[in-house]
């Protein structure tokens, strides 16, 4: 699709938006119809598997837990949101960027990502028990012509939609409300703390229209509290009714350990953050980075079989709990395995330096120093994208928690470096922390993955004849152990 058509067919599709939007309160159901049919026919000729009478028996059922979801999003989002975030994360990111992508990675014979995380700051408003930002303050910052510089760049490889963590990205709110100004045919995200939304960043959020918010929630009052300080938990709970008010998109970002698994993926949780306006929630397995790092927070065995069931019957479109649930750990089966590396996504932090995972904390390139091409076709990401999947049982994706061995060689072989704020972790070190964990999951991670049914991916985005994958698929059988690192 040339520029030309491309900005065509996304009028197109704007104004076949309005229409629908339009034609909810008079027929909800057909209008719902024709937007699966416009989808469906966007996606002819697609590698990715839509099939439009399934979706429609779905969202027809109206006990489903999907078109509740369905439901409550077009009665209590704004429009004008909702418009524009189906606009750019559906049609420009998800078709139209995807698209360009897959010709990115043909041309430059490198990983190019959906997504691009980046800090814009270091600094936090908060002194988070375990977290290193609030002690190292404001002294690392992305300028706004950096990131600016991210976007463009980004673009022009296919890239429209940006994720922002840090710090408390929310410090540098003027700025990203800028950036989504500028750049409004792509999606933004931002994780934030909650602390700092009010009525005015709520009108900024509704004028531009492309971001939505991923709240950090650790659990109940208590367990939230005691990591992140009195009174905000009441504070994330007024800054959701505030979003909702506003008719804003946001969701939940929760860290499950072995201490709140349970709790976070409650029913009652799942309820209370639903009545509250959350339209997504993100699950993210403890890492045990940085020198200390607490391993008594990685969960058992038995306890991430617990997180898989609960996830997945939680986010069961029939009859789940009416709020979309993704678990980066263990919905690896559904993107392929690990995503990190530039093969869908990579980071950026506040330094410049970027790195394949925001939990893999090592780097050999630098935007101040080279293009976003040019990191992504560094020997570290060819490295990664040499090696993946990092293992052909996507239960066990993670080249760090799962395969230790794997990160350490990589970061050995490509001579890239440690970016930890405080004190440098060799990957020696951090692969010692992972070993017990990794060998004491893998025999419940064959079995359970040898026992089940698994979602079949026709594009995958892995290096096309690479001999590392029958080197992985035999190393696997040797499991893991101190000699490999």
């Amino acid at each position: 699709m040339n520029r030309l058509t491309y900005a065509a067919a996304r009028k197109a599709v704007s104004v076949a938006i309005d229409v629908a939007l339009k034609k909810v309160e008079k027929d909800r159901d057909k209008a719902l119809c024709d937007l699966v049919s416009l989808i469906a026919n966007y996606m002819k000729g697609d590698q990715i598997p839509f099939k439009a009478e399934d979706i429609n028996a779905i969202i027809m059922n109206k006990e489903s837990s999907m078109r509740q979801f369905i439901d409550r999003v077009i009665d209590e989002v704004d429009h004008t949101v909702l418009k524009k975030m189906f606009l750019n994360l559906g049609f420009t990111a998800f078709f139209h960027g995807a698209k360009k992508i897959r010709r990115s990675r043909e041309k430059y014979q490198c990983n190019v990502p959906w997504l691009i995380i980046m800090d814009p700051t270091s600094a936090c408003n908060l002194h988070c028990t375990g977290c290193w930002a609030a002690e190292y303050g404001n002294k690392l910052n992305l300028t706004f012509e950096e990131m600016d510089s991210i976007v463009k760049q980004g673009k022009e490889l296919g890239t429209y939609f940006y994720l922002f963590t840090g710090g408390e990205p929310l410090v540098r709110k003027a700025d990203l409300i800028k950036l989504c100004e500028k750049h409004n045919d792509c999606a933004f995200m931002s994780f934030t703390n909650g602390t700092l939304i009010d009525q005015a960043f709520c009108d900024e959020m509704k004028r531009v229209g492309n971001l939505m918010l991923q709240i950090s929630l650790e659990g109940d009052p208590s367990a939230n509290d005691l990591r992140r300080g009195e009174g905000v938990y009441g504070k994330v709970m007024a800054a959701m009714d505030l979003l909702k008010q506003n008719g804003l998109i946001f969701g939940t970002s929760v860290c499950y350990t072995s201490k709140n698994y349970e709790s976070v993926t409650s029913d009652e949780f799942f309820d209370l953050i639903k009545n509250k306006g959350c339209r997504l929630a993100m699950y993210f397995h403890y890492m045990p980075v940085g020198k200390n790092a607490d391993t008594s927070l990685l969960l058992t065995p038995e306890q991430r079989l617990v997180m898989i069931d609960r996830i997945r019957s939680r986010r069961n479109l029939t009859t789940g709990r009416g709020i979309f649930a993704m678990d980066f750990q263990n919905d690896g089966e559904y993107v392929g395995g690990c995503i990190a590396g530039g093969r869908n996504y990579f980071h950026i932090n506040a330094n410049g330096d970027c790195e394949p995972c925001v939990f893999i904390h090592y780097s050999d390139s630098n935007i101040r120093e080279k293009t976003i091409l040019e990191a992504l076709q560094s020997p570290l990401f060819q490295a990664y994208r040499d090696n993946q999947p990092f293992n052909n049982n996507h239960l066990r994706p993670c080249p760090m928690l799962e395969n230790p061995e794997i990160l350490g060689k990589m970061v050995k072989e490509t001579g890239a470096h440690s970016t930890e704020m405080l004190e440098a972790e060799t990957p020696e070190d951090l692969a010692l922390k992972c070993i017990p964990y990794a060998n004491s999951w893998k025999p419940t991670a064959e079995e359970h993955w040898n026992t089940h049914t698994h979602v079949k991916k026709t594009y995958e985005n892995y290096k096309k004849d690479s001999e590392t994958h029958k080197l992985l698929d035999a190393d696997a059988a040797d499991g893991v152990n101190d000699e490999a690192i």
